[in-house]
């Protein structure tokens, strides 16, 4: 089943949302970038669980010598008024059109990322490092999604997984400070934005690739695997050349893992747009962190690669999450 997308999005939907009266409302802005120049990119992510009292901070930096930069906070947050908790605060410059990021605080900087599968002994073993991170995020296409009615859904609050959710592929600029290191970044990225009733473990399994060949044409490919038994599966993205966006209505991805069958390292995605087109994409991951989110007893996994994809020719950078249930 194709998942339902549209570019009618309304840019006020960059602002803030009435806070849900469900437990896990959760309201999330989610960046990511690279900068072919400098030879980094990163991704960081809000997300304000004000019901629970707390807002999910993530940042992460893949350097250019392979190191990779990671914080992962619970801050308390007293509402949904902003995404300002933990140091990263995020804002609306231009609604629809330009945003901002700033991070200033600690990463722990990991010189073997996949340390992170364990990650109480990934912080006690490895050094922090201070951060600035400040960058303007500029649309390089429309925004794309599905606002619903306001996130509703029929479904219990406890199997829902954002139901509004819309994206963006950006044009990003701004600067890195890493300890004593500094860069300067002028890259490409992709943006989203989600609000509604949202648990991690209510998906058994997704993929999610995000590309940019430049300023004129990106791609977004999604496999979302809802149940164990595979019935509900729902298959999407786009691709976006300027101001115009074709839909993916078919999409197949496979992967190379590496030997525990879990961290992919390279992958291929086949999709087919509403127009008739035929695209293959390749992605080799440049620089792999795994991720996990524990919840009741559940752990889920979230693999994060920095990504370099082919397609057409073109040589393009963006990130693979593969999303897992693995306890």
């Amino acid at each position: 089943m194709a998942a339902k997308i549209s570019t009618k999005v309304d840019p006020r939907h960059d602002y803030m949302h009435p806070l849900g009266k469900e437990d896990n409302f959760n309201e999330s802005m989610y960046f990511n970038f690279y900068d072919t120049g400098a030879g980094l990119g990163g991704w960081l992510r809000a997300g304000n669980r004000a019901n629970e009292g707390y807002a999910e901070i993530s940042v992460c930096l893949y350097l250019p010598d392979g190191r990779v930069g990671f914080m992962f906070q619970r801050p308390e947050i007293g509402g949904n008024d902003a995404f300002d908790a933990g140091g990263l605060r995020l804002e609306v410059l231009e609604a629809g059109r330009r945003l901002r990021s700033v991070y200033e605080g600690p990463v722990l900087e990991l010189r073997e990322p996949q340390q992170m599968s364990n990650p109480r002994a990934a912080f006690k073993n490895n050094p922090m490092a201070t951060v600035r991170l400040d960058l303007e995020h500029s649309a390089v296409g429309p925004m794309y999604g599905d606002t619903g009615n306001e996130g509703e859904s029929s479904a219990p609050p406890e199997q829902q997984f954002a139901a509004a959710h819309y994206e963006q592929h950006m044009r990003v600029r701004g600067s890195l400070a890493f300890n004593d290191e500094t860069w300067t970044i002028d890259g490409f990225g992709l943006r989203d934005h989600s609000w509604g009733p949202c648990y991690w473990q209510a998906i058994h399994r997704y993929e999610w690739l995000t590309m940019n060949f430049g300023e004129d044409f990106g791609a977004m490919v999604s496999v979302i695997q809802r149940d164990e038994a595979g019935e509900n599966l729902s298959v999407g993205g786009v691709i976006v050349r300027g101001d115009t966006v074709e839909e993916i209505v078919k999409a197949e991805i496979t992967a190379e893992y590496q030997d525990n069958g879990l961290y992919h390292e390279a992958l291929r995605a086949r999709v087919e747009t509403a127009g008739g087109l035929n695209l293959e994409i390749e992605g080799r991951v440049k620089s792999f962190i795994p991720l996990r989110n524990r919840r009741a007893g559940k752990v889920t996994y979230i693999g994060e690669g920095l990504t370099e994809w082919l397609c057409e020719g073109r040589r393009g950078y963006g990130l693979s999450e593969f999303l897992r249930q693995t306890g």
